[in-house]
């Protein structure tokens, strides 16, 4: 197995979810979150050109290329198949994209959100081929997917591509044996393949935190946070070279450093734990969304889908009764209502949980729009 020694923990700085003030990114917070995250002796920085609405790759180089030597901190980035048509844009998009970055190079470079049908679309385009010769020039240092698929479309790609050094899978407690996800049947593809892991969702977009009551009273009784039985969880497995977070208030940042400063794998008691929370989650009817966000940005009626799942789940799971006021004033005020739905499926052919959007938007409106 791949050593990487120029990682110095197992927690990275996810940058797809990062502290806002109203559409833009709160900087000063952002900056102050690095620092943190570099003094206490993490390194890795990950980001992909979609994420928030490019805004994310700019706070890389207003928060953290100008700030600190190049080899002080190790930054990835990903090659998305939205973003290119044919093989010739492939170049010119990496370059734009050290250049939103600040970067003469990136230290690991994903080919984005692989499934069956991205994949066939990064093969027609040689996205793979063009990526290995960037390998080759030195411009990203390793070579590796991000992944959303079942287990057999994961060992075809490992099968055609065995250059490929490290594997970004979803895993938490949650999507361990769930039949659509599949995490562990994708862990252990890896094992059998011998590549590293890079994890990410292990706190499935922040479900794994608002817990209903039952979760939260076996965590209280063990003197556990839900951050820290769901990162532990994450980071826990051998073949596990990095956990990301998408962390997006400095409180988060200092509750996850705490945990992962010097990390402690789960235990056999801890791991029942996981399990006998999952089956509560699960008995919550709750829709498994993690907010990555990639069914907005096609959406023909502008609707913010996540929210309204969100919203959907405040209602569902905690009874909130404000969750009908967030729905009406805050995320259907300027936007599409779950009513307004037009059926096209773009967002579903682009979920990578897989989810029955469509259907599910039709409950959002009888719940919100009686």
């Amino acid at each position: 197995m791949k050593e990487f020694p120029e990682i110095k923990k197992r927690l990275a700085f996810g940058l797809m979810r990062l502290p806002m003030v109203g559409e833009e990114v709160d900087i000063p917070q952002v900056k102050d979150m690095v620092d943190l995250f570099l003094k206490n002796g993490f390194n890795y920085f990950d980001t992909a050109h979609g994420y928030i609405r490019g805004l994310s790759e700019k706070a890389v180089k207003e928060c953290l290329s100008s700030r600190y030597p190049r080899e002080s901190y190790l930054l990835t980035n990903k090659l998305t198949g939205n973003f290119f048509n044919k093989e010739e844009d492939i170049i010119p998009l990496f370059n734009a994209q050290l250049e939103a970055c600040g970067v003469p190079y990136f230290d690991f470079y994903l080919m984005h959100a692989q499934n069956r049908l991205v994949f066939q679309h990064f093969k027609k385009c040689h996205a793979y081929e063009t990526a290995l010769k960037l390998l080759e020039e030195g411009k990203i240092r390793h070579f590796g997917i991000s992944f959303h698929d079942t287990a057999d479309v994961l060992e075809q790609i490992l099968q055609e591509y065995p250059q490929i050094e490290v594997v970004q899978i979803q895993y938490n407690y949650l999507d361990y044996d769930d039949v659509s996800i599949q995490s562990k049947k994708c862990y252990d593809v890896c094992v059998k393949y011998d590549k590293r892991v890079l994890i990410m969702e292990p706190i499935k977009g922040g479900s794994l935190i608002n817990l209903p009551e039952k979760g939260q009273q076996l965590l209280k009784e063990k003197q556990l946070s839900p951050a820290n039985l769901a990162l532990r969880f994450a980071a826990t497995p051998k073949n596990v070279l990095m956990v990301l977070s998408g962390m997006s208030a400095f409180n988060q940042m200092e509750e996850n450093i705490s945990i992962m400063k010097d990390f402690q794998p789960l235990n056999e008691d801890e791991f029942h734990l996981c399990e006998q929370i999952a089956a509560t989650i699960r008995d919550t009817n709750m829709i498994n969304c993690t907010a990555c966000r990639y069914c907005v940005d096609g959406c023909p009626k502008h609707i913010s889908i996540p929210d309204l799942f969100a919203c959907m789940n405040s209602r569902r799971i905690f009874h909130d009764w404000n969750a009908g006021y967030y729905y009406h004033n805050v995320h259907t005020a300027n936007k599409g209502k779950a009513s307004e739905c037009i059926k096209c499926g773009r967002c579903e052919n682009i979920c990578p949980q897989h989810l029955p959007i469509r259907q599910l938007l039709e409950e959002v409106a009888q719940e919100f729009e009686k």
